[in-house]
This record gives C-alpha cells, structure tokens and sequence, in this order.
C-alpha cells in the first residue's frame, strides 16, 4: 500500500499519545512483559512511525515493564534446505562458506516487520544471539529474556519465549496473527519431529558453519489453535489505531496449545 493509500484510509492521525490510550483500553499496564508482533501499516498513518509506536509502548510498560520482539533472521539458515524460493544447488557450498557470522549488533532481521527491526537498534535493546530465531527485548528483564540463548531447540526450555511463559507474560497480535509463542509449545508437546539445523556464528572469535538439533517448527496449525482458544476464553479483537489486534495471556495460550497438538498432532509424512 502508498503511504497516499495509507492516508486516505486514515480517519486521523494516529500519534503516540493516542496509540498509548489504544494500548491502555487493550489492558496493557505497566510493568506487564510483552511479546509483541505487529504491522505497522495496519495501525494506519502514524505520526512519527516506528519510533512514535515504541514510544508508546513505552509509555504504557514504563521501565518496569518489558517489551520483547521477534528478531529471527531466516536468511542464515542453511541454504540447502531453502524454499521459498530455492537456491541453485551449485550456490549452497558458496553461500555456507561465506555469508557472515550472525552479529547480535549488526545483522539486521528479516520479515519482521518495522517496529520490531527499530526496536532492534533501541538504546539499552538487548538481543539474544540464535542465528536464526534471536528476540530483542527493552526493559527490565531485557537482559534476563535475552541471555544465553542457546542453539539447540532454539525456541523450547530456556529460550527466550520460555523465560517470558516463566515471567507470566502476555502476547500482543498487532495487525498480524504470527505467533512465535505457539512455537514454544510445540517444543514442550513434544509432538513435532526433530531435524538438524545449520548457520554461521562467531565462536572465540573465528566464523564457524555450525550444525545442532532442533524441532522441525511449524505453522500450520496456529489460526485454528489461535481461533480455538479466543473462542473459549470468549477473546475478541480490539482496536490500536485501525489495527485488529489481541492481547493474549502467553502461558495460559502455550498451555492451551500445547494440550491441542498432543490431541491433534501434526500427521505423519
């Protein structure tokens, strides 16, 4: 969509001060933990964009809450098991020999939107270091969340995800229904199956291609666990600017997921 289009299809402006009311009206509070994903086009013309909606969300956690981001970088993946779209099989063996080390400071992420990429560059924005599925968190458990992220079962036990579940944190659906939270109760169903996983990283100060297990993540059953557990607990969507948005209680979904896809798993290939 043209920023014209955006425009006309804004009724007023949408500025920090009423994106922080939008949030509050939600039931954001301050010192909540939060998983955010989020559209930014979908909130409508922001004055100020990006930096006007963190502000917001700023405004409303205050510095005792946290703010946590998707910051995953799919394009450092192993080239060999890409799809969409593929790579010439020639490529594979040049592109694992020289795509640069993962950098927590300087890889930028990929597909995740706005917000969340200028929230990756935020003053005092901590970010874990997975090659591949790394979280960026502002706040006071920013250093907690974010710490030790190791490379096997990326996003399982002591993940990222896995400490905001233990922090009781909540889920913001912002314009977007993505949900990298119902990747963390794949890995604690223990229903998905497992693969090897492969990427770049810095390791005493040498760029090594490195291999480690990890679950074979999924999303093809999140609308209907999301539609399935909105429906019992009677969720219905709000508005932030002209965003569709939920507001999710994050271990009451994980539980809620993870019981779904022991009673419903993925069908063997």
């Amino acid at each position: 969509m043209s920023e014209a289009a955006l425009i006309a299809e804004t009724p007023t402006p949408r500025t920090r001060a009423s994106i922080a009311e939008d949030l509050r009206n939600a039931g954001l509070q301050a010192g909540d933990v939060l998983v955010l994903h989020s559209s930014l086009k979908a909130i409508g013309w922001v004055s100020g964009g990006p930096v006007a909606v963190l502000l917001a969300f700023q405004d409303v956690l205050t510095e005792t809450g946290t703010l946590i981001v998707p910051t995953h970088t799919s394009n450092l993946t192993d080239p060999a098991d890409w799809q969409n779209p593929p790579v010439p099989a020639d490529w594979v063996s040049i592109i694992q020999e020289s795509v640069p080390a993962f950098d927590p400071v300087r890889t930028p992420s990929r597909h995740m939107g706005i917000i969340a990429e200028t929230l990756r560059t935020w003053p005092g924005v901590r970010r874990s270091a997975h090659p591949h599925v790394s979280f960026a968190a502002w706040g006071r458990y920013a250093e907690q969340i974010t710490e030790d992220h190791q490379l096997a079962w990326s996003m399982g036990e002591n993940s990222p995800l896995h400490r905001a579940y233990q922090l009781g944190a909540k889920i913001m659906l912002l314009g977007t229904r993505n949900c990298t939270s119902l990747h963390l109760a794949e890995a604690l169903s223990r229903t998905v199956p497992t693969t090897t996983s492969a990427g770049a990283v810095t390791q005493r100060g040498r760029r090594v291609w490195v291999s480690f297990p990890d679950w074979e993540y999924s999303t093809d059953k999140f609308p209907e666990i999301l539609d399935a557990f909105c429906a019992q607990h009677h969720i219905e969507n709000q508005l932030i600017g002209s965003a569709s948005t939920l507001l999710l209680d994050q271990p009451a979904l994980v539980d809620f997921a993870v019981k779904y896809l022991r009673q419903n798993p993925r069908p063997a290939e």
